[in-house]
């Protein structure tokens, strides 16, 4: 079934929706389609199990908002503000939010698959378990997360800030870490193999100790000292 069809009752098509349009919505699960959001003020509504399609939020304000539950399919967000808000259980698919701020946001067990999150601030997200899946992390501010036990499928985290992230027992398949900042990151049993390395110095090869490289790995960081691995 559609997921028109799902919400045809309660869909609400191609409108520009300042704050006071919002407000008129409260009390029920929405499901917004092709609708403009951007710039409003949208900051400590209750959103709980809304859906937005194909939505434009570009510079919405949607701090301390509440939007546990909620979809996100082919939305627009760049430079969008969540911080501090509730996007638990949160579902983010095929969506832009460049440079979106998510700082201090509660994402237990949200999920962003096939995003662009280039520039997103993600600095003391509250949640023990985030999915990402196919995403762009680019230059993602990241510090001190935790990716303990996961497998990381078609991530990129080129350039992105991973100083003290917990990388431990993660599996990296088709995955960059392409002049990503590692101090203090941490991989014991990880294993990097799926993992582009490009531009990791060779001081910072004491971070992979009790992970698993491959050869041509090893000998890309080798090749700082001019040394030849064959």
């Amino acid at each position: 079934m559609a997921m028109e069809d799902l919400f045809s009752d309660q869909a609400i098509r191609g409108q520009r929706l300042t704050r006071g349009g919002v407000e008129s919505l409260l009390g029920g699960a929405r499901h917004l389609i092709d609708c403009d959001l951007e710039e409003a003020d949208l900051s400590r509504l209750d959103l709980s199990r809304w859906t937005f399609e194909r939505c434009n939020l570009r510079r919405a304000d949607c701090a301390e908002t509440i939007l546990e539950g909620t979809n996100w399919q082919s939305c627009r967000g760049a430079f969008a503000s969540f911080t501090g808000g509730d996007l638990s259980d949160a579902t983010f698919i095929a969506s832009d939010f460049n440079n979106s701020s998510f700082k201090r946001a509660t994402l237990e067990s949200a999920k962003f698959v096939r995003c662009k999150l280039t520039g997103a601030d993600l600095t003391r997200v509250k949640a023990v378990e985030i999915h990402f899946d196919e995403t762009l992390l680019i230059n993602a501010k990241l510090l001190e997360h935790s990716f303990r036990d996961a497998t990381l499928k078609r991530i990129d985290f080129a350039q992105a800030d991973l100083r003290k992230a917990d990388f431990r027992r993660v599996r990296f398949e088709e995955c960059s870490l392409r002049e990503a900042s590692l101090e203090g990151a941490r991989f014991e049993g990880a294993d990097l193999r799926g993992a582009d390395l490009g531009g990791v110095r060779l001081i910072d090869a004491a971070l992979f100790r009790g992970a698993t490289i491959s050869r041509e790995q090893a000998g890309q960081l080798l090749s700082e000292l001019g040394i030849n691995v064959r």
